[in-house]
Formats: structure tokens, C-alpha cells, sequence
């Protein structure tokens, strides 16, 4: 089945999210314009017109509302509040899906395979299955016609930054949109997907704790990928558990999302609550099962220099190491003024981990709201300084630093942030972490990552 990017796909997806999400926020845009209008209502009505749309647009959504001062503040707050989990697609589809992609005899491949979908997101939707040899299985599946979807998104996604850069050009939202086009484009190959499992099962072979699903490659296509099946929980479900419980269950989930970033230079960019569920260990304690590769950025290793350095001065107050860290993520042109606005935000991200104490993350605000005070400051004073170039590789290690401190504040985990943290970068060097990761890439199947796309 030829499932190619193309005019006719683009096009209906245009008649599907051309009239809601982009209608209403030109909408938005003239009142701004104008002076009048009511934007907390009209982002209101965004998120509800964007929530019953499948596919990427939902996705680039949820990701804009992370990224201080990309999109406005009351579009932010709305999109965040948007779920993947939309309506599964029925069985009529998923059989002629899985005939496509497995031949005519599909069905009999599996020991069975459940009619109805266990879960629904953006891009696909998973069924649970049994393997001939008794295992339970998850059966990942892609929506039809989601390269053109993709595309058409990223068409609309140009539209409303060129209509928020009428009014607000505080930040250059290029690399933000390059680097979103990257990373959704990699998703719709789940045979990548496959080889960034294989890379995380590598990385994180020496902690016990943290579980990550076998790819059934028999099984699986550049759209179907079948996967064992990792009992678990909700972690949400644990927030009124003990605070043993909920401690050991934050410090799984720090490491698992931290040491492939600095012992590789890697990150799981999607921290969804859909992405990892709690498991019951042997011993009765709780681990985490990590799920979903699609979204993995790899960081050259210079960028990671940059997260350990900008830790150090801003730990020691060596304004001369902060720009170089700044300027090793890839911000360029800094002014004093635009470097010490910068700091506000670095100093809030790297707050927890500069207190030598157990404690939460914040203890202020909702966990939707985790950072956003902050970002409206930061945003208000880049609005006085100019315009400021967000780089492509700092979209996603953002995101996954404000979507895991929401998740600990669900928890209210009370640890030693700066302990975990010291231990992620002990005897941290940029030509070590390099060796590992060509290592490891190579042995997942993966290439060095290119330099960043800034125009589709």
C-alpha cells in the first residue's frame, strides 16, 4: 500500500483542521490586531476544535504548549489540557490495515488478536494480542494516510506562526518548527521505532528497575509494530500511595529518562503519562515499564557539555561559562540582557537539582501549570530585548524537563534531586559520552544525527 506524502492527502486534511484550529486562530489574531476580541475564550474553543481531530496536529498542539512563549499564553494553557487519546478506529479498518501490512492471512500469524483497541493516540492505535508461543503481545498500528497528514499539519502549523509573528516577535520559532518536522517525520517509520527500542534496551540494560517491551520484527512492518505486552499501572494511580512508594517510583523514572541523556547524549522527547506505567517487581516493589519510541532525539555530545556546564555556573555564578553553555546549545547573538532573561529560566529548570536537600520539585501551582509562571515572565522580558532564536535541540529537552516535573509534583516525591543528578554527570566528559553514543548507535542500527532542518 503506497502511503506517500501527496496533494490529495494534504488537501483533505486541510478540509479536516483548516476551518477549526487555524479559523479560530486568525480569529485570535485580529482581535490581538485590533484590541478587541476575547482570547481566553477563543483558545478555549482551539483546544475543543483540535480535540476531536486525529493525528499530528494534535501532537505539535500539545508539544507548542510547552515551549515558553511559542504560541500565546492563553493558547498555551488550553492546548496543554489536550489528550492523545482519541476515539480508536473499528475493526473493519484494523483488518484491512493489518492485511495490507501482513498479507491475507494475517490473523493467523497471531495465537489472537483483540478486536477492539487497548488505547488510541495520535498517530496510531494498539491492540492486544497472543503470540503462537503463549506471549502477550501489543499490536502498534498506524493511521492511513498520516505522511500527508503530517505535511498538511506542518502547512497549518506555518500559518499560525506567521500569523503570531504579527504581533509577537520575541521568539523565532524557525528551528521550533524544523525540529518538529524532523521528529514527527521519524515517527510515521516504525521500523526507526524499532531500532530506538533496541537503542533504550541497550542503554538501560544495567537498570533493573526500568522495563521496556521485545520487538517481534516477524511481526512488524514500517507501520505495524508488535511488541510484548508489559503488565502494568497507571502511575497516576499511585498518588495517594506511601511515600516510600511514590519516591521509589519518581527516582525509577529520573533515571530512566536521565542517564541515556548524559551517559548518551539521548532523551525520550514524549514524556506523555501514556508513555510509561508502574510494574510490580519480584521483591514487591514498584518499577517502571517505558513505552513508545517514536519521539527519541539524539543530542551531538557538545549540546550535553552544555546542560553540565550551564549546571556549573549557574551553581557557581560564572556568567562567562553560562554564555559558552548557551552558545554550545546553539543560541546565538546573546546581549547581556537577553543572557540574564535566559538565566531566569535555566535558574528555575536547574533550581531542584542546585539544593543539596531532599525536597518536591515545586510546591507551587498545579502540575498543567509547572513552569508556565516562569516562562510568562521570561516571555514578557524577551518581548522588551528583541528576538531570540530558539535552537531545534533545545525544543525537546525542554519539554521533557517541564513534562517530568509535572509528573513528580502528581507524585509529590520528596527527594534529593541534586544526589540523583550528581550522580547522572560524575566524571562526565564531552569525548566519553561521544565514544558511547557512536557505540550505541551503531549497534541499534542508527546514524549519527544530521544538522538540523529548518524549512520542509
Amino acid at each position: 500500500m503506497d502511503e506517500a506524502n501527496t496533494l490529495g492527502g494534504r488537501l483533505a486534511r486541510y478540509a479536516k483542521v483548516g476551518g477549526t484550529g487555524i479559523g479560530l486562530a486568525a480569529r485570535f489574531a485580529g482581535a490581538r490586531l485590533t484590541g478587541g476580541g476575547d482570547a481566553a475564550t477563543t483558545a478555549a474553543q482551539l483546544r475543543v476544535a483540535l480535540g476531536g481531530l486525529k493525528g499530528p496536529v494534535m501532537k505539535i498542539a500539545q508539544i507548542l504548549s510547552t515551549i515558553p512563549g511559542a504560541v500565546p499564553d492563553d493558547f498555551a494553557k488550553e492546548l496543554g489540557q489536550l489528550q492523545a487519546d482519541a476515539p480508536a478506529m473499528g475493526w473493519p479498518f484494523v483488518r484491512r490495515r493489518m492485511k495490507a501490512e501482513l498479507g491475507p492471512d494475517w490473523e493467523a500469524r497471531y495465537a489472537s488478536f483483540e478486536h477492539e483497541a487497548a488505547a488510541a493516540a495520535s498517530l496510531g492505535q494498539v491492540h492486544r494480542a497472543v503470540a503462537h508461543d503463549g506471549r502477550a503481545l501489543a499490536a502498534k498500528l498506524q493511521y492511513p494516510d498520516m505522511a500527508s497528514a503530517v505535511e498538511a499539519d506542518l502547512g497549518q502549523l506555518d500559518v499560525l506562526f506567521g500569523i503570531y509573528r504579527q504581533f509577537d516577535k520575541s521568539i523565532d520559532t524557525g528551528q521550533i518548527r524544523g525540529e518538529l518536522a524532523d521528529r514527527l517525520r521519524e515517527e510515521l517509520d516504525y521500523e526507526r521505532e524499532a531500532k530506538h527500542l533496541a537503542l533504550y534496551r541497550d542503554m538501560l540494560g544495567d537498570q533493573p528497575a526500568v522495563h521496556l517491551p521485545e520487538v517481534l520484527p516477524e511481526l512488524s512492518t514500517k507501520r505495524l509494530l508488535t511488541m510484548t505486552w508489559l503488565p502494568g499501572k497507571p502511575l497516576l494511580g499511585f498518588k495517594t500511595d506511601s511515600l516510600e512508594v511514590r519516591n521509589r517510583i519518581a527516582e525509577t523514572l529520573f533515571r530512566a529518562w536521565y542517564w541515556p541523556l548524559h551517559h548518551y547524549g539521548v532523551i525520550h522527547g514524549d514524556p506523555h503519562l501514556g508513555n510509561y506505567a508502574v510494574s510490580e517487581e519480584s521483591n514487591g516493589e514498584q518499577g517502571i515499564n517505558l513505552l513508545d519510541f517514536g519521539c527519541i532525539r539524539v543530542f551531538p555530545p557538545r549540546f550535553i557539555k552544555g546542560v553540565v556546564d550551564l549546571f556549573h555556573a549557574i551553581e557557581s555564578n560564572d556568567k562567562a561559562l553560562a554564555v559558552d553553555a548557551f552558545e554550545r546549545w546553539g543560541f546565538t547573538g546573546l546581549s547581556i540582557e537577553i543572557i540574564d532573561t535566559l538565566l531566569i529560566w535555566a535558574t528555575f529548570l536547574y533550581g531542584p537539582l542546585l539544593d543539596d536537600r531532599v525536597r518536591r520539585i515545586n510546591d507551587q501551582g498545579r502540575p498543567a501549570d509547572y513552569g508556565r509562571e516562569t516562562a510568562q515572565k521570561v516571555h514578557r522580558r524577551l518581548k522588551e530585548l528583541g528576538t531570540v532564536t530558539v535552537p531545534s535541540e533545545f525544543v525537546f529537552m525542554d519539554r521533557a524537563a517541564i513534562g517530568l516535573g509535572g509528573v513528580f509534583m502528581h507524585l509529590a516525591a520528596e527527594l534529593n534531586w541534586r544526589r540523583l543528578f550528581g550522580e547522572m554527570i560524575e566524571g562526565f566528559t564531552e569525548d566519553g559520552l561521544a565514544a558511547r553514543q557512536s557505540a550505541a548507535l551503531a549497534r541499534a542500527g542508527l546514524e549519527l544525527p544530521v544538522a538540523p532542518t529548518l524549512i520542509a
